[in-house]
């Protein structure tokens, strides 16, 4: 029996998440009255949050005045997202955003005049003081709310009700969060943020020629694919990665073995023309490929910045 409702549910959830793709989601049930989180609280990935049964899960905390919030995760850092609460700002300052080179991913209406944006900023995670200093800069900038600047503040999904008391209509329904826009990329100026942090931070000067490095990824010709496969084969071989795992996850898999590609030398360019060439079955369920290779190539530069493997003998073939 088809269910308009979760229907309109389901295509509001995926185009929120086809435009800040990420590997993890947080997502978090905070009843609105009571302000407590709903038990159970966890790491979904797309594809896990977009299943019917999980989404019907949802609807039906919300109808019991459960609020819906997300955020991309990435354990300690901020994922290079960051959100702009811009209640009462109103359209004028996504204008201005884009008009500044700051276009940002998603534009949520939270309920009618009220919105939130989320803007990708970094390829490579960000350290919390970083992030929450962006935030803070486009707070200040475009009217924002300075209170949810926080690095790790969740925004709201869109296709669920907004159950802030003040939200409600003269009817006294709660709004449907909705998307205004959608859109995956990274900003234009995503770089000039980075390099107004405070030169004190970690990594802000690191982090920002990161934003900048717009790299393209080669596809590999024929003549190349069998050595890349073959590169990529060599490497599950060695790191053992088969062996240990016989239903390895691959996008931890990709990482592991671009951070070893990465240590021997290779471009980041070149390694990724490798997993795109290697990784089995890619793109498998990518919606956006390059990013995600552009995504797992600065996950594994930034582990190898804080915990470097010991270094080995021999070197990694070249394409």
């Amino acid at each position: 029996m088809f269910d308009r409702g979760l229907n309109l549910t389901l295509r509001a959830v995926q185009r929120q998440l086809s435009a800040m793709p990420h590997d993890v989601y947080l997502v978090r049930l905070i009843h609105q009255q009571t302000r407590r989180a709903f038990p159970g609280e966890r790491l979904w990935t797309a594809s896990q949050l977009l299943h019917p049964a999980t989404l019907r899960f949802m609807r039906l905390r919300n109808r019991e005045g459960c609020d819906v919030y997300i955020q991309p995760y990435a354990e300690r850092h901020n994922p290079g997202y960051i959100l702009v609460d811009l209640d009462g700002s109103g359209p004028e300052a996504v204008e201005a955003m884009r008009a500044d080179g700051l276009a940002p991913s998603v534009v949520l209406q939270t309920s009618p005049g009220n919105l939130q944006v989320w803007m990708h900023v970094s390829t490579t995670p960000l350290e919390p003081a970083v992030a929450t200093s962006i935030g803070k800069q486009l707070a200040q900038r475009y009217g924002g709310d300075l209170a949810s600047t926080d690095w790790r503040h969740l925004g709201r999904l869109a296709g669920f009700t907004n159950h802030k008391p003040q939200r409600r209509n003269q009817r006294g329904h709660a709004p449907w969060v909705k998307i205004l826009h959608a859109q995956p990329g990274l900003a234009a100026q995503a770089a000039a943020l980075l390099l107004a942090v405070p030169a004190d931070l970690p990594n802000a000067a690191t982090l920002a020629a990161a934003a900048g490095a717009q790299w393209p990824i080669p596809n590999t010709d024929t003549a190349t694919q069998p050595a890349a496969r073959s590169i990529y084969a060599d490497w599950l071989q060695r790191l053992r990665i088969l062996q240990r795992f016989p239903q390895p996850d691959w996008s931890i898999a990709d990482k592991w073995i671009a951070k070893e590609l990465l240590r021997h030398g290779m471009s980041p360019p070149q390694a990724a023309a490798i997993l795109r060439a290697g990784s089995p079955g890619f793109p498998r369920r990518h919606s956006h490929p390059d990013d995600y290779l552009r995504r797992t190539l600065a996950r594994a530069f930034l582990e190898l910045q804080t915990t470097p493997f010991p270094r080995r003998h021999g070197s990694v073939p070249t394409l």
